[in-house]
């Protein structure tokens, strides 16, 4: 070895001896998943990006001629979501720039906007105001501290202890939230409509605190293919890879619905799904996954079985949404978007894939 090779080596180690030394595995990412940004992930941050363009740029072309009035609605409706589209596009990668405790923070704030969101629509007593500070601001951050834990803590706070916090952060608010809510309200001393101030306030933190937190939780799985040979790519694409698919799950719903719909999946909760609708978005949006196989773990016809199931539960959520909204006679659940709807309607589909798909790849692809 030439005296140069030596010196570069020694260099490299020593870099490498540095910065172990100033984080030594403070960052889930660095133990788990030391690709976070592969090519792949930028491939598939191109697609979006270059769908969202070649959107807007139809939206534009078709807004400058003089459309019916009901066309027109639709345009203006269409370039709203657009709208919201560039903005989570440009959310999650400012998030993912931060690498994981940005992407993990980012989620939680979210949490905490849906979650007021959800609240803010639904009936509650002054009585449940500490019983809501509980929620806000002890058990949705220690849920998102439990995900950022992960199965590597870090050294400092938890020594050599090889402690996975899936144990945990997987039963928290389903089990301790979900005693703990009844009780504090009992203990406010205010009995009026308790069982229901209860169950809204429960269901209001498991969709949009504990099902969201599962979508950064992808990232610290350890990867592997069918075959059980490790996966060499990057958990960040495959957090994409679903929200992308949820997302694209719930607007070819909209148009199967359109073009071919016919049955009504539940005619007194929302009138434009369908049946058709439904299975049209299963078929469309696994094919779709399909072709976007490579910047996950599964093969081809997995990544399609996965975006046909993501669908499944995309559309149940927003149905689910739908019912609440009608339930408390509102349109929207806030104002994200000056003219379109709020942040709850906007990942209503996200929150209720999130979870089956994470517990899926965890079991099949670990």
């Amino acid at each position: 070895m030439t005296p140069l090779e030596n010196a570069a080596e020694s260099l490299a180690q020593s870099a490498k001896d540095w910065t172990s030394g100033l984080m030594p595995e403070t960052l889930p990412e660095e133990v788990n998943n030391p690709l976070w940004l592969t090519d792949r992930t930028f491939v598939l941050l191109a697609v979006i990006i270059g769908s969202l363009s070649i959107a807007t740029l139809v939206a534009f072309l078709m807004g400058r001629r003089e459309p019916p009035a009901t066309e027109a609605a639709v345009l203006k409706r269409f370039q709203h979501k657009l709208r919201v589209w560039w903005i989570m596009t440009a959310i999650l990668v400012i998030g993912f720039l931060l690498h994981f405790i940005g992407t993990v923070l980012l989620f939680g704030l979210v949490s905490f906007w849906a979650l007021r969101e959800f609240i803010t629509m639904t009936p509650t007593r002054r009585a449940d105001h500490r019983t809501l500070f509980w929620v806000f601001f002890i058990f949705l951050p220690l849920q998102y501290l439990l995900v950022l834990f992960g199965s590597s803590p870090p050294r400092w706070l938890f020594g050599e202890r090889k402690i996975d916090f899936y144990g945990l952060y997987s039963i928290f608010i389903p089990v301790y939230a979900s005693l703990f809510i009844p009780a504090r309200i009992a203990l406010s001393g205010d009995s009026k409509r308790f069982l229901e101030r209860s169950a809204i306030i429960q269901a209001g933190l498991l969709i949009c605190v504990y099902s969201l937190s599962y979508a950064p939780a992808l990232l610290d799985l350890e990867l592997r293919r069918t075959d059980g040979s490790p996966w060499v790519g990057s958990n960040l694409s495959l957090l994409l890879f679903m929200v992308l698919i949820a997302q694209m799950a719930s607007v070819l719903e909209k148009i199967w619905s359109r073009l071919a719909g016919r049955r009504l999946l539940a005619e007194r909760i929302n009138a434009s799904r369908t049946w058709e609708g439904l299975f049209g978005s299963m078929v469309t949006t696994g094919l779709i996954a399909t072709t976007l196989y490579w910047a996950t773990p599964f093969l081809p016809w997995e990544a399609g079985v996965m975006g046909a199931m993501v669908t499944v539960m995309a559309i149940a959520g927003s149905l689910t949404m739908s019912a609440i909204k009608r339930d408390r006679n509102v349109n929207d659940t806030g104002t994200l978007v000056q003219g379109h709807a709020g942040m709850l309607d906007q990942i209503d589909n996200v929150c209720f894939a999130a979870p089956v798909f994470y517990h899926l790849t965890r079991f099949f692809y670990t």
